[in-house]
């Protein structure tokens, strides 16, 4: 049994690195890569467009839905490879790593998140071109979020937009503090239950 988890986190593991590459290439659209990346695009392309049919992990300029499809597969990879060192895999070790996994998922996106808005910050300090193609993408990740933020606090007042900003990020850093805490805390006590 421990050969063949073995065997299917490895396999996890390269198949990883196709899509990681896979993404890589696709980033160079328009250029003409050859047969080697067109049988590339054949192995990963099916896996990648399922994750690609939820829409919450696209909006109108980001796709994070490899992000997620990568997430998947390190879950498989980390289910394999805790089953191979313990011997087994408890209720409680796959909650934990289940738990870690989710959390892994949404601190990537509230340090994402975070570097939008301290770059976004950097900007209105420093006076920077906003209305260069580079500000204008960071405008777009940045604007729902500091919307959604100011709203949960202000409700309909207007607020300045620096203390916007400040505010958002202090309170997705804080999230991201609290979440990691939780989660450590909460992944020790999974990991010990009897089950």
């Amino acid at each position: 049994m421990r050969f063949i988890l073995t065997l299917l986190g490895s396999l996890t593991g390269l198949y990883m690195l196709l899509i990681f590459i896979r993404v890589m290439l696709s980033w160079f659209g328009g250029a003409r890569l050859g047969r080697p990346v067109e049988i590339l695009a054949q192995i990963t392309d099916p896996y990648l467009d399922w994750w690609r049919r939820f829409p919450v992990f696209r909006t109108s300029r980001i796709d994070l839905s490899p992000v997620a499809a990568l997430a998947a597969l390190s879950l498989v990879q980390t289910i394999c490879g805790t089953a191979v060192v313990y011997g087994r895999l408890s209720l409680g070790i796959l909650l934990a790593i289940v738990l870690q996994a989710v959390w892994s998922i949404a601190s990537f996106a509230l340090g994402f998140f975070i570097i939008v808005l301290l770059l976004r910050l950097f900007a209105y300090l420093t006076n920077r071109n906003i209305y260069s193609t580079f500000w204008r993408i960071i405008d777009s990740v940045s604007q729902p979020v500091l919307y959604r933020i100011t709203r949960i606090f202000f409700r309909r007042r207007l607020i300045n937009y620096l203390a916007g900003v400040l505010l958002s990020t202090g309170v997705l850093a804080a999230l991201f503090a609290a979440g990691t805490v939780l989660v450590g805390a909460l992944s020790g006590i999974f990991q010990r239950l009897p089950l």
